[in-house]
């Protein structure tokens, strides 16, 4: 385990427990392995403490046991979605501010599945006029708080945990209307630029959703680009526009130029970010 000083300790020290959740999940997904005693030097808490804390989060399938301690579930499977969403989360919200700043008041939007198009849904509840068509129900009701906003959400059957719709009833849904953007995660980017997931639902939605709007805004944080995922369905330039918190891989930006696909990054200057083309739309439909 990487060697902490002990002003980081004590800073950690004083976490909140959600925090400090967070920031347990953020340690292992970037160092591996960690044994209890290992963690409750590092937060400043008693094993008991750290325990309680791992022991609620494998319960929820955030992390898995393993010898006295801690890790990821297996690579190839997907995490849980309350794992998902405390996951790099200030990245998320840095994602969905940059969103919020691109949609227009009024506008008709769609948005899939994923803990990233929830942050974007939560940064866009101020927003009047909003007419929503959706398959992912965290979405829904995080936007039913603006009553303004006009919601439509998928029929089928509901995966409980992730509290979405993907399976065949679903897969139709977005070629009902026709919005001004569609708003979507993936599971993963390869090193060649194409879209990566965990099933073939996830997939077949999310291409559904983006042959049927105007502009495609694909929101990603860095953790994406070189992580594993099991089916292959589409590319990366196939966005109008792609939102991150960290500048992409210079193969994928390259990629993204020559597609003429905007893409978006967070700038901790409040007043900027970083684009590589000022167009608004490749020319796919």
């Amino acid at each position: 385990m990487t060697s902490r000083t002990g002003q980081e300790t004590t800073m950690a020290a004083g976490l909140p427990a959600d925090d400090r959740a967070r920031a347990i999940i953020d340690l292992v997904r970037a160092e591996g392995y960690q044994t209890i005693e290992a963690l409750a030097a590092q937060f400043g808490k008693t094993t008991q403490t750290i325990r309680r804390d791992v022991n609620h989060l494998c319960d929820r399938g955030m992390l898995r046991r393993k010898h006295g301690g801690v890790e990821l579930p297996p690579e190839g499977e997907n995490l849980a979605y309350p794992a998902r969403q405390v996951l790099n989360f200030q990245a998320k919200r840095r994602i969905a501010e940059l969103v919020a700043r691109d949609v227009p008041d009024n506008a008709t939007l769609f948005f899939g599945i994923g803990t990233t198009p929830e942050q974007c849904a939560l940064a866009l509840t101020d927003h009047p006029g909003l007419r929503v068509m959706t398959n992912n129900l965290n979405v829904a009701m995080a936007l039913s708080r603006n009553p303004s906003c006009e919601i439509t959400i998928a029929g089928g059957r509901v995966r409980n945990l992730d509290r979405d719709v993907v399976a065949a009833e679903a897969h139709g849904f977005f070629s009902r209307f026709s919005v001004d953007i569609g708003i979507y995660g993936v599971g993963a980017v390869a090193e060649d630029g194409t879209l990566l997931d965990f099933g073939p639902d996830e997939i077949e939605v999310r291409r559904n959703l983006a042959q049927h709007c105007r502009q495609r805004f694909l929101v990603l944080d860095h953790s994406k680009f070189g992580r594993d995922a099991t089916m292959r369905g589409g590319h990366i330039t196939e966005a109008t526009a792609v939102f991150t918190d960290r500048p992409v891989p210079p193969a994928i930006a390259g990629q993204l130029k020559e597609a003429g696909v905007r893409l978006v990054v967070w700038s901790d200057d409040a007043s900027a970010t970083v684009s590589t083309t000022q167009q608004h739309n490749n020319g796919r439909g």
